[in-house]
């Protein structure tokens, strides 16, 4: 089977693709309405990825539908190349809920990568949308952790070579921080407001905190229905 254009199994043509795809990336401030919001994670499951969207209402973050895509793994673990190994399959996932979300959350990283092109970067610019990748920890970059307030809302800049590549962001009063850059067609300033105004009483925001829970669920039913 021939390589997807969009997702090379090979290392070093990943890298090129990513060094491509990065000048594709917009940063520009978001002005069209809200009404559907995407939370984007994956798990593994031997050789394959079980990747879920979960898509929620926006304000009110209820939970409209969730999808979920089981897809063989293809390409080997790299550090900076892991769209490449779960990419496929959100594809996959988001292609299967009934309605097209209007901004996107990725458990991952956007622009603040090597290459500036973390997972919600790559697929920002392959669907062409608004995205955020909202990480756990830092891949790259300097920030001052040590002067980031206790309450939710403090923050401080995420740089790597004179660039502000995001925001560390305290979620919720004393809980550890997030690492939120944007992805495509946001600004910094929209990826930490929105991830903001998506969480709810937990340290995650809700659309990649339900889609985590859900992958984690659909795995351990796959292994319990001796399909692993």
């Amino acid at each position: 089977m021939a390589d997807d254009p969009r997702f090379p199994t090979d290392p070093e043509a990943a890298r090129a693709l990513q060094e491509r795809l990065r000048r594709q990336v917009r940063l520009e401030p978001m002005t069209a309405p809200v009404q559907r919001v995407a939370g984007l994670d994956a798990a593994f499951l031997g050789e394959r990825v079980v990747a879920v969207a979960s898509l929620l209402a926006y304000p009110t973050l209820e939970p409209l539908d969730e999808a979920v895509a089981v897809v063989p793994l293809t390409f080997p673990y790299v550090p900076g190349l892991l769209s490449f190994r779960e990419g496929p399959a959100m594809l996959a996932a988001l292609d299967r809920l009934p309605a097209a979300p209007d901004l996107l959350l990725f458990d991952g990283q956007g622009i603040a990568h090597p290459r500036r092109l973390g997972i919600a970067a790559h697929l920002g610019v392959l669907l062409d949308r608004p995205t955020i990748g909202v990480a756990k920890s830092r891949l790259v970059g300097e920030a001052d952790e040590a002067a980031l307030g206790p309450n939710k809302g403090a923050r401080v800049p995420l740089t790597a070579d004179h660039e502000t590549l995001g925001a560390v962001v305290r979620s919720r009063d004393r809980v550890r921080p997030l690492y939120i850059s944007p992805g495509h067609r946001v600004t910094v300033e929209d990826a930490v407001a929105w991830t903001l105004a998506c969480c709810t009483r937990y340290r995650l925001p809700e659309p990649t905190r339900l889609a985590d829970k859900a992958a984690a669920r659909h795995k351990r039913r796959i292994r319990e229905e001796g399909q692993a």
